[in-house]
Formats: structure tokens, sequence, C-alpha cells
């Protein structure tokens, strides 16, 4: 099985409980969901106020509840209230250099968050899947060149990462007492790589600081131009992640584990390789020009170097990738000269997606 044979029919109707639905990933998978005829009900903070949930208008397309996962009676009511059969749980503070300024909020969120919501679902009557999103940065990173399988061992050397190796030890424990016996549901975790897309408006993130300064019209900003990463567009990983929460609600064995969703190994590129064709592509500018290196000696710590083996996914979903890295910098430049030129961002996204699930069909 294959993106493109990912069962539509199967969503329609179904009712999914997304946390996270204002964040970037959350507002991409909130509308594939409503594309595909599922009843949604997303719980996260408030979006920010330039956000793709808010360009879109993700909210008049989902049923709508604002909290915070670290308030378990909040997160139980919204979970009581929707009666679930799919929960995603990507709802996460994301950010690496954040976590070194707010240690307690990353892992109150990450860690204590994923518990409150692994426990609401042991409580939900009929619910079938459960999927929670941690990150490539869950392992141990040892700076190699080979890439991390998905039984290496979790780690991490800041709050972020570290936190994210947490909830995947939190839910291999919820997995093990709660829902490993028929017939009730199953958990998988899922780990993606650096997903990029249009409408990603964070802060200190790669892909939004350039558009940002290009929108500025001013020269982007670039810290450790020589850190690799595995970079790809947001749908790849939704992808991956509707795949397997599918496959669990539908009962096949082996599903219920960790799953890595990366780019071919030639897209783990790095920052610099990004910055010079994601400006390029929007400006024309020749590569290795119109960028700076404001690395500097006061620096957080970041990996340098980080590849994913996605070969379990190949091999025992069928998940591949139907965009190259050039494919998704040049989605990323289209979505924002379109929307800044008056189109209408939903409109825009919807596009983007459709023709996501048509180049997926045609991978058959």
């Amino acid at each position: 099985m294959s993106p493109n044979l990912l069962n539509e029919a199967f969503w329609r109707g179904r009712r999914v409980f997304l946390t996270g639905h204002t964040g970037f990933k959350g507002s991409w998978l909130a509308l594939w969901l409503h594309a595909m005829g599922a009843k949604v009900t997303g719980f996260a903070l408030p979006a920010e106020p330039v956000s793709l949930f808010n360009q879109a208008r993700i909210g008049e397309l989902v049923t709508h509840i604002e909290g915070d996962i670290r308030d378990l009676a909040a997160v139980e009511a919204a979970m009581q209230a929707a009666m679930p059969s799919v929960v995603l749980h990507l709802a996460a503070q994301p950010l690496v250099r954040k976590s070194y300024v707010e240690p307690v909020e990353t892992y109150a969120t990450n860690v204590q968050g994923t518990v409150h919501v692994l426990d609401a679902c042991r409580r939900i009557a009929g619910l079938e899947a459960i999927v929670c999103v941690t990150s490539d940065k869950c392992y141990e990173n040892r700076e190699w060149v080979w890439p991390y399988r998905e039984d290496d061992p979790m780690g991490g050397y800041d709050p972020y990462s570290s936190s994210k190796g947490a909830a995947e030890l939190v839910a291999a424990a919820y997995r093990r007492s709660y829902f490993s016996k028929a017939p009730g549901p199953r958990l998988a975790t899922v780990r993606a790589g650096n997903v990029i897309g249009g409408g990603d408006w964070a802060e200190d993130r790669l892909v939004p600081d350039i558009v940002r300064a290009l929108l500025g019209g001013h020269a982007p900003q670039i810290r450790a131009p020589q850190s690799v990463r595995p970079w790809q567009h947001v749908l790849e990983a939704l992808s991956g992640y509707l795949l397997v929460a599918q496959r669990l609600a539908q009962g096949d064995a082996g599903i219920d584990s960790g799953w890595n969703f990366g780019p071919a190994e030639s897209d783990a590129r790095p920052v610099s390789w990004i910055a010079d064709r994601l400006i390029s592509a929007w400006s024309g500018a020749a590569p290795g020009a119109g960028w700076q290196d404001v690395s500097g000696g006061e620096a957080v710590h970041e990996a340098r170097l980080l590849r994913l083996d996605c070969s379990k996914a190949r091999a025992d979903l069928g998940w591949r990738t139907a965009l190259t890295l050039h494919d998704a910098l040049g989605m990323i430049v289209d979505w924002h000269k379109a929307v800044g030129a008056g189109e209408d961002a939903r409109a825009v996204t919807q596009a983007q997606l459709q023709d996501y699930r048509g180049r997926c069909a045609a991978l058959s």
C-alpha cells in the first residue's frame, strides 16, 4: 500500500480528534481530513495571528476547541464530547531553540501533554487508532553518516529533542500497558524529518525565516549553513501519518510501533543548499548569493547531521514519496506568491493538496 492507495472511503464520516490543529502541520492535516469527509474535532492553543489556520479559515471546517494539553481535565472533556474513532496527536512545543529558553514548558507540553492525551484515550469507547507524532530528533544523535532506524536508542541533547525521546518512551509504556489487547485501540508513533511547506510562519525556523526576509526585501540570515537535515514537504509526512492511522484502525498486525517518514537520501541536504535554491526560485538570484551567515560562538547546540532510514515504512506500509525537494521548494514559492498576490489562502492550499493527491495516484 502507498499514499496513492490511501483509502479515502475509510475516512469519510469518521470521527477524528486532532490535537495541534492550529499549528502548521495540524492545519494542513485538518484540510486533508476535511477533503476526505472526516468529522474533525480540533483541540489546540489559540492560533498565532499570522498562521495558516487563520489564513485558510480552518476553524470553519472543523469543530474548533481551544485548550491546553497540559490540562488533563480539558483534554478529557473535549475527547469525551468528540468520541473519536481515531486520535492524531500533533500538539507540541516544536522548536529546538525555544526549548533552551523555556525548558519547563517544553517538557510539560511534549511529555506530560502526551501523557494526558494517551490517558484520556483510555476512557473512549469505540476508539480504534492513536497516532502520536514525535520527531526525527527523538533519537540519540551520534552525528554519524548512517540514517537512524526505528529501533535505535531514544535520546536528545537539548530539551526539545530529549522531550521527544521521552514522549516515545511514554507512548511505548502506554502501548504495552493499555493498548495491546483487542478489542481496544492500537497505538503507533511517527517520526518525520524537517517538514516544510506554504503557510509555515514559525519563528526561528529556516524556511519561514527566509520567506519573511524575502517578503521584507532583505537578505535572509542563516545559521549553521553546513548542517544536514532530512527536508520534506509537509504533505509527505502527513500521508504517512494517515496511512498508519488507517492501518491501525483496520487491525493490521505489526503497525502498532514507531515509524520513520523522511525524504529520499538525496534530499537530505545542508541548510545552505535549501537557502540557495529557495532564494533562487523566489528571485532568480544565483546559488551562493543573497543570504548572510550569522552563525556565532554564542549559538546553542543544534545537531549538524541527521538522516532517517525509512525502509521499514516502504517495506511494511508500501509508503512512497511523491515529491522531490525541488518540487517542495517550488510549491512553497508558489504558495506564498499566490497568497501575497491576494489569492484565497484556503483555495491555494486546497489546490496544492489536490495536486499532491493526484501525484500519489499517478504512482500506481
